[in-house]
């Protein structure tokens, strides 16, 4: 080649990119652990529902075949059964319905409007796209300044407000969400990733709103993070739209079954929310350090004067996997992010958090 390679690949793929917490295989040879406390993700620790486990073991018999065509139909009536008559679209997580939305939605040059800290992926999605990116500070306390988010993605095609919120899990109201749907030209885009921790319910400003968009996950209350599966409330414009945009066969076989077994088992669902609430009120009550409040299956703890990464490094030698928060855009290095798993692994992390503060 007469060029370096470097000079084929596109600028906004020669700087950092999404960000991932150490691994556990990682830290377990580095320390000599035979387990190890994995608090960085936000995952499910009880493993996948059984019926969802069923429904794969099932649809083995069938790989040989493409996919549910027509978007995912099984799924989506799976989830009318679920949440009501809406309309819904489908993605490889909810990091693909973002991607599509904002294929559908955004020609270069144009903005996109992310309510900051929050989800770094928002924004690199937007920039892959070519779109220009405005980041909308949230107040001191992390909550939403109404009139300034308002202001600030006036003119965006699409703008992302995530509650609660990804790192911080603070919530906004609905009320304060059915304000910025009313003043704003382009979509809403409400990340409801963790909504189920929550006691907040957004779904009947669908009715109301024809560019407001929902995404869901079903990597968190229902435990298939593995699958990477995900799905939004979509006005009925946008469905034929999107299904146009999206990559074809997007949704594998087995995902689409685990995904459809797993909206049956309200019993895991209701268990696991229980779980969560359990251990985040003990994080506030035995935690040394201050930890924020918020809604989600995850606490955001401020480890000042230590920085996040200093804290998860040792918090890491004692076999413990928590998120440092540097990487969030529009944060300080001072926080961590620590979500709720299995007992020992939450007793651990109290343990190692209040020797090292």
């Amino acid at each position: 080649m007469q060029q370096s390679v470097n000079s084929l690949v596109r600028d906004i793929y020669q700087q950092e990119g999404y960000v991932y917490a150490r691994s556990p295989e990682e830290i377990a040879e580095t320390y000599g652990f035979s387990r190890v406390a994995r608090l960085a993700s936000n995952e499910n620790p009880f493993g996948p529902s059984p019926l969802a486990v069923a429904a794969v073991q099932k649809a083995l018999a069938t790989v040989h075949r493409y996919p549910d065509t027509g978007g995912a139909g099984r799924l989506i009536q799976a989830l009318r059964d679920y949440h009501g008559d809406y309309e819904f679209v489908t993605g490889v997580g909810m990091d693909g319905v973002i991607e599509t939305c904002i294929r559908v939605l955004v020609n270069p040059g144009e903005v996109v409007a992310v309510s900051v800290p929050t989800f770094s992926f928002y924004g690199l999605a937007a920039k892959a796209q070519g779109a220009e990116i405005i980041k909308i500070p949230r107040r001191n306390d992390f909550t939403v300044d109404v009139g300034a988010f308002i202001s600030a993605a006036k003119n965006a095609k699409i703008a992302f407000l995530c509650s609660p919120n990804n790192p911080t899990g603070t919530m906004t109201s609905p009320e304060d969400v059915e304000r910025i749907a009313d003043a704003l030209d382009g979509i809403l885009f409400l990340d409801n990733a963790y909504v189920e921790f929550s006691e907040i319910d957004y779904r009947s400003l669908m009715q109301k709103h024809d560019n407001l968009v929902i995404g869901r996950t079903m990597s968190k209350v229902f435990g298939l993070a593995g699958c990477r599966i995900g799905y939004a409330f979509v006005p009925s414009w946008l469905k034929p739209v999107y299904e146009k945009a999206a990559t074809p066969f997007t949704v594998n076989t087995l995902s689409l079954s685990a995904a459809t077994g797993a909206l049956d088992d309200k019993e895991y669902v209701e268990r696991t929310i229980r779980h969560v609430r359990s251990w985040i009120q003990k994080f506030h009550d035995i935690c040394k350090l201050p930890v924020l409040p918020g809604g989600a299956n995850f606490v955001m703890i401020d480890t000042a004067p230590m920085s996040g990464d200093e804290c998860a490094a040792r918090l890491a030698e004692k076999g413990i996997i928590v998120r440092s928060c540097r990487s969030f855009p529009g944060l300080a290095d001072h926080y961590i992010r620590v979500c709720v798993g299995e007992d020992w692994e939450c007793e651990q992390f109290l343990s190692g958090i209040n020797q090292i503060c």
